[in-house]
């Protein structure tokens, strides 16, 4: 089955322009890929699966304003989750010089008024509160706790993309829940978790 089959298939809502776009950006990150070696995923089924395991969350986070996620790499979580939520203010932050000029360079292709570039670790931005804070394969999640606590308060949910060790990492007095998909394991964080549902 094709990802766009797999989407629809999931029911997850994405907007009209989504498909158009995707495909934009894996020719880009296919070209990129061979001569900056932007991430590891080297071919298509590969590259669709990362697509599908940083989307998955759309099916189930609620509407916000503003989003950041740290580290994100050649795109995965966050580009492709400004793609889908084209309401949503999506801040990027990414310390690699190579991957940050090609989520700049998406940017401007596809035309995405809703993404900010930063080209900085998360620890040397300036504090600013998010709705949502995202992260996927950066660090451990006590970690993650410490590098977002600058950019949250006791209304931003957080979401965490681990593996099977996130039972380990994960304090039981957290307020928390798992959703569970194959083999990745969304970790959300936050006080208003009752209207989440997967």
């Amino acid at each position: 089955m094709d990802l766009k089959a797999t989407i629809l298939q999931a029911n997850i809502p994405v907007p009209e322009n989504f498909f158009y776009n995707i495909q934009k950006y894996k020719e880009h990150l296919m070209k990129w890929n061979k001569i900056h070696n932007l991430t590891g995923a080297k071919n298509e089924v590969t590259i669709d699966s990362f697509i599908y395991d940083a989307l998955y969350p759309v099916s189930f986070l609620p509407k916000r304003k503003t989003l950041m996620d740290i580290g994100t790499g050649a795109g995965f979580p966050g580009m492709i989750l400004a793609l889908a939520l084209p309401d949503t203010q999506v801040t990027l932050v990414e310390p690699l010089a190579k991957r940050a000029s090609f989520l700049q360079f998406i940017k401007a292709d596809l035309g995405l008024s809703n993404v900010t570039v930063v080209k900085k670790r998360v620890e040397e931005m300036p504090s600013q509160i998010y709705d949502i804070i995202t992260s996927r394969a950066v660090t451990d999640t006590n970690m993650l706790l410490n590098l977002s606590r600058e950019f949250r308060d006791e209304h931003s949910l957080l979401l965490f993309y681990k593996g099977e060790k996130v039972f380990e990492e994960v304090d039981q007095s957290l307020k928390h829940k798992i959703i569970q998909k194959q083999n990745r394991h969304y970790l959300l964080v936050g006080e208003e978790l009752c209207n989440i549902s997967s």
